[in-house]
């Protein structure tokens, strides 16, 4: 299983959601969707995609969190003809970001907001072996600009699977940059691959949860050490999510009780949620009694 799947908040319209992304990249639902009630947003959904074989959730849940190029989402094509096609399936009634041309970094690349504002760069690879077609890239803006390394290698010290696959700097002839920032970086967390750059430049956005990473634990010590490590706002934790000290979001949540949702019935399920709603860091023994009725 991805052990970290990024997490997308969306208004509303679960289902066509689902079927926007499944008609544009090649891929499948994973398990069925599930509706909680009685949530501070009233009735949610969330379902998981597989999408150019990369895991990725949705949630739809009110219009509490907005979309920003802070973190976007490479698309690794082989082709020309590959970066074209998802291109023009992307692009209707959304928002250029930087036109489709050729850069230094790539012979075809484009950056968009799709009709949702998530963001997506479709580039094409050249001569990257593509393991990964669907990268998530973070940007480090405002308070964070310039802290792209220390983020990576925080990282690194928080999961045991890490490497830095590549890092570029800016030099002192790039216009507009501090010399030796990260002009582009790659990482892979627990065989997830990542993208990282400090972004110059007097940008209105950063990190929020429209945009968050869920850690799936095997067990409570693991929830534990996440939660720990992670969190850095007590007042941003609720339900198993957290902020850590560059602002970006993360869900710390449990593989038992993703089953529990898969599995479970109605009546389970709203027992479940039911329990989960005062807790910040889940409880699954708490968890578990919840679900048998206990």
């Amino acid at each position: 299983m991805q052990k970290i799947t990024p997490f997308l908040w969306f208004e509303k319209n679960s289902k066509e959601v689902e079927e926007f992304y499944l008609s544009i990249f090649e891929g499948k639902k994973i398990g069925n969707t599930v509706t909680f009630h009685n949530t501070p947003s009233g009735q949610t959904d969330t379902v998981e995609l597989e999408l150019l074989g990369f895991r990725i959730g949705f949630i739809t849940a009110g219009p509490f969190f907005k979309f920003t190029p802070a973190i976007s989402f490479m698309v690794m094509c082989t082709t020309e003809e590959e970066v074209q096609k998802y291109w023009d399936k992307l692009s209707p009634g959304g928002k250029v970001l930087m036109e489709m041309g050729s850069y230094p970094f790539s012979k075809k690349y484009g950056w968009l907001n799709d009709k949702y504002g998530l963001s997506w760069q479709i580039m094409h690879a050249g001569d990257t072996t593509v393991t990964q077609k669907i990268i998530p890239s973070l940007m480090f803006t405002q308070a964070v600009y310039g802290k792209a390394e220390e983020a990576i290698n925080f990282y690194g010290s928080v999961f045991k699977d890490f490497k830095i696959d590549h890092m570029m700097r800016f030099g002192k002839n790039d216009v507009g940059a501090k010399e030796d920032f990260v002009m582009h970086a790659g990482f892979t967390l627990e065989g997830v691959q990542f993208a990282a750059i400090d972004a110059p430049g007097d940008h209105k956005f950063t990190f929020n949860e429209a945009v968050s990473l869920s850690v799936h634990c095997d067990s409570q010590e693991e929830i534990d050490y996440y939660f720990e490590k992670l969190s850095a706002d007590p007042s941003s934790e609720q339900c198993g999510w957290l902020k850590d000290k560059y602002g970006v979001s993360w869900q710390i949540t449990s593989i038992e009780m993703e089953k529990m949702f898969r599995e479970g019935s109605e009546d389970q399920i709203e027992r479940v949620v039911k329990a989960f709603m005062p807790m910040k860091k889940f409880d699954l023994e708490a968890l578990r009694k919840a679900y048998t009725g206990n």
